[in-house]
């Protein structure tokens, strides 16, 4: 692939930028833009497997087998002491020097159905959800092109990196809205609590593999905790435009106080009827949970109880703490044998 192949697909390259050859598949071009390996294969269209995009999930090991690179996050947690005693890298962390050689198996299902580009972003707006939660809308010169479910990996001026999902649907305006949670101690999501405005902000992406599944006529249930809220009133958003189309949303917070979510399903055709809203609280001896009279536990326990094996029969989404997408994990896949390719979700640390 030439330089001038690889900037028609989304990459910024220029003369200098290096070549990464994929051992019996393919090359691409390292481009300006690329903070790493993974970024350059997926807008080259390349399928390198990956989920996090973060250092987390080890989904995009891979080997190199020539040239040099530079690690972006040396302990990174995605590569295990036996990984590291391989000489395995992650992808998502790894940046090639000069024309480099991997070893990495592709899987066509991770080539990117929309491509991957850098843009700058200026924020239009912001609302709080609750008491920590707020929802960000961005607005860029071009449309917003993505999958319901998708992620984007926003930049602050100082150059801390963060991927976020869109709470939004696709548009030709150009807005991009994030519902982000303010973690004590988090630079990033601080620097955005903190951010007025008309300030600005670097976006790369979409990414993710746990976007709606357009073909499916199967009912969906979408599952979240969290700032996972956001990829999944995405979903909900493009599901519930079709009112035929049955769709149960659950919403687990630790206490009243920490439930969101029903206000961006209210105004969905069909909503009450086919598409459903449950909030589910887990500490109910919480002085924020007064009053309390709905649903209770665990969120993963909710759904399982409420459905069982019918969930067998439906679409399922999820996005929320690990310690809630482990256990879906485990209630989906090893209690309820629900077929794999009707599982989505993308793993984020």
């Amino acid at each position: 692939m030439t330089a001038a192949s690889a900037a028609q697909q989304g990459g910024v390259v220029d003369d200098r930028a290096p070549i990464v050859t994929v051992e019996g598949g393919g090359t691409f071009v390292q481009g300006i833009g690329d903070a790493s390996i993974l970024q350059a294969a997926l807008r080259g269209g390349l399928g390198l497997p990956y989920e996090c995009s973060s250092g987390g999930c080890g989904s995009c090991r891979i080997q190199v087998l020539s040239g040099e690179t530079e690690s972006l996050w040396p302990d990174a947690p995605g590569l295990s002491p036996r990984d590291r005693r391989k000489g395995l890298q992650l992808a998502c962390q790894t940046r090639a020097c000069g024309d480099v050689t991997i070893k990495v198996g592709l899987d066509a299902a991770c080539a990117p159905k929309v491509m991957p580009r850098v843009t700058r972003l200026e924020l239009a707006g912001v609302r709080g959800l609750t008491r920590d939660i707020r929802e960000f809308r961005f607005r860029g010169e071009k449309a917003a092109e993505f999958i319901p479910g998708q992620y984007a990996i926003l930049r602050t001026a100082e150059g801390l990196r963060r991927c976020y999902s869109m709470s939004n649907l696709p548009n030709a305006e150009g807005y991009w809205d994030f519902q982000i949670k303010r973690v004590p101690g988090g630079k990033v999501s601080n620097a955005l609590f903190d951010m007025a405005p008309g300030a600005e902000i670097g976006l790369d992406g979409p990414y993710g593999l746990a976007h709606l599944v357009a073909d499916s006529a199967r009912p969906v249930v979408c599952v979240a905790g969290g700032s996972g809220l956001a990829p999944m009133v995405s979903i909900a958003r493009a599901v519930g435009a079709d009112p035929a189309r049955k769709l149960d949303f659950f919403y687990g917070g630790r206490t009243a106080a920490d439930v969101c979510g029903e206000a961006h399903l209210a105004g969905l055709p069909g909503f009450g009827d086919t598409l459903r809203y449950h909030p589910v609280i887990s500490s109910l001896d919480d002085p924020l949970s007064a009053g309390w009279t709905g649903l209770s536990g665990f969120v993963h326990e909710v759904v399982g109880r409420h459905f069982g094996e019918a969930l067998r029969e439906a679409e399922i989404y999820f996005a929320g703490p690990p310690p809630m997408a482990e256990a879906l994990q485990r209630l989906l896949m090893i209690d309820l044998k629900v077929p794999f390719n009707q599982i989505h979700y993308d793993r984020f640390f």
